[in-house]
């Protein structure tokens, strides 16, 4: 069993609840399953869209790191993801932040997750669930990334999920 890191985010629809439901499906392969804090943020990257609600889970699986990407598409499609553009709304969006400590850069598949040491919206919940967290790419805990960033997109606690 490997220690993964998943962060989702919503911003159609009830996106608290596609957060849910996306927890609720990812269950399936995931064992003590622990999750942050809800946050509601700016967007990033395409700013004409409403503000997006997001968390971070942490659990265990047996499935391998390219199982569990294929595994994580299968969710999003089920909660309703529509594709539309890059950086653009969603109904759900789940990203592979850690697999263990490993490195993984593929054609399909890169984790860490690139650009997660810059996004807030990833770092503060990551930070809630374990701050001493390691980077297994910089070496810098998720504590120390996260003050590296500050506030990015106007992030605001929400609170936990149930």
């Amino acid at each position: 069993m490997k220690e993964v890191y998943l962060a989702l985010g919503a911003n159609v629809g009830d996106a608290a609840g596609n957060i849910a439901k996306a927890i609720s499906l990812l269950a399936a392969c995931l064992q003590e399953v622990k999750q942050a804090p809800l946050y509601r943020s700016k967007p990033a990257g395409y700013a004409g869209q409403p503000d997006f609600v997001n968390s971070v889970i942490r659990g265990q699986t047996g499935l391998s790191p390219e199982e569990l990407f294929s595994f994580v598409k299968q969710v999003e499609q089920q909660v309703g993801r529509v594709e539309r553009f890059r950086w653009g709304p969603r109904e759900i969006d789940i990203d592979i932040i850690f697999y263990g400590d490993q490195i993984i850069k593929s054609s399909k598949l890169t984790i860490p997750h690139p650009r997660f040491a810059e996004r807030d919206f990833v770092l503060k919940p990551l930070a809630d669930l374990d701050p001493n967290l390691k980077d297994p790419l910089s070496g810098k805990t998720i504590g120390q990334l996260l003050a590296a960033v500050g506030n990015l997109t106007d992030l605001q606690p929400l609170g936990p999920l149930n």
